[in-house]
């Protein structure tokens, strides 16, 4: 297939690549490298440099003869979003409008997007978080992730546009920029390999559903051929507190120093977890990798 993946350069979306091209997949990314990296482009795509809010995307489509647009640039820090909900939603949601405007102008085969899980839910009502519960995001950047499966939803009544979203948890791995206000495993461990001190945010029992990187590479490769017309959680069904995190990356890294508190994040939830049935039933899709084995890979990466 020929696909075009959005943010490509980044976190996620560069492993992503990394996925199809080893799978015979003609891969295309565009980046505005904002936040993407110029080493994480795998020299076998063709790079663009390009942001998704460029009127030249429309070019990059009527070129590329694309199959399948895979959609992850985004605007993805809760805080940015706080502090300037007018970037974030012209991102998030105008930025991804030109992206669906195009696939339906190009007559693309089917949209693979990447929508947030817990920031779109809000503070859970229930516990494990499951697709059936409502949305009350607590921060612009949940609303403005969860606006586009809306349009989704609307450009496949009215227009044909085959769709599928992945909600993703806390997702962690190689490659997660340590320098941001989130991603809280890639910040641990760079700070204890370079014998800094790491910030615990509150009282550290906040819990998240931490996912590994590669098990969601899984779940957009499945996604190429199943799954139509919905959104569904991509987690690894396990509860696991910010205090767990350190204690286990403190072990890996042989890290003696201290931690020091701070306060809470505003707009972020207390605790959260999932369960992944739905992606099981319409993917076949299930989280492999223990929390254990992914910490232990992403130090590896981080010492290398």
């Amino acid at each position: 297939m020929n696909i075009l993946v959005t943010g490509g350069a980044g976190f996620i979306g560069s492993h992503i690549v990394d996925k199809y091209i080893e799978l015979g997949h003609q891969v295309t990314v565009v980046d505005n490298l904002e936040r993407g990296r110029k080493e994480n482009l795998n020299p076998k795509a063709r790079f663009i440099k390009l942001d998704i809010l460029d009127s030249g995307l429309e070019n990059v489509f009527a070129e590329g003869a694309f199959d399948i647009v895979n959609h992850h640039a985004a605007q993805v820090s809760v805080v940015y979003s706080l502090d300037d909900p007018m970037r974030d939603a012209k991102v998030n949601i105008l930025g991804a409008l030109n992206v669906l405007t195009n696939c339906l102008k190009f007559k693309i085969k089917k949209v693979i997007y990447a929508n947030s899980g817990g920031a779109g839910c809000g503070e859970p009502r229930y516990m494990p978080l499951d697709e059936k519960h409502p949305v009350e995001p607590l921060a612009p950047y949940g609303a403005s992730k969860h606006t586009i499966e809306h349009y989704l939803h609307l450009f496949r009544q009215n227009n044909g546009l085959r769709y599928f979203a992945l909600r993703y948890m806390n997702v962690y791995g190689p490659r997660q920029d340590p320098f941001g206000e989130g991603g809280v495993v890639a910040i641990f461990t760079n700070k204890m390999l370079n014998n800094e001190t790491p910030r615990i945010n509150g009282d550290g029992e906040q819990t998240r559903d931490f996912v590994y990187v590669g098990d969601v590479v899984a779940a957009n490769v499945m996604a190429l051929d199943r799954g139509e017309g919905e959104g569904v959680l991509i987690g690894s069904e396990v509860e696991t507190s910010v205090n767990d995190i350190y204690a286990n990356l403190r072990d890996l890294t042989d890290y003696q120093g201290e931690v020091v508190s701070g306060p809470e994040i505003p707009g972020e939830v207390r605790k959260i977890y999932a369960t992944c049935e739905r992606a099981f039933q319409v993917l076949g899709w299930r989280s492999q990798t223990s929390l254990a084995e992914g910490l232990k890979k992403t130090v590896g990466f981080y010492k290398d």
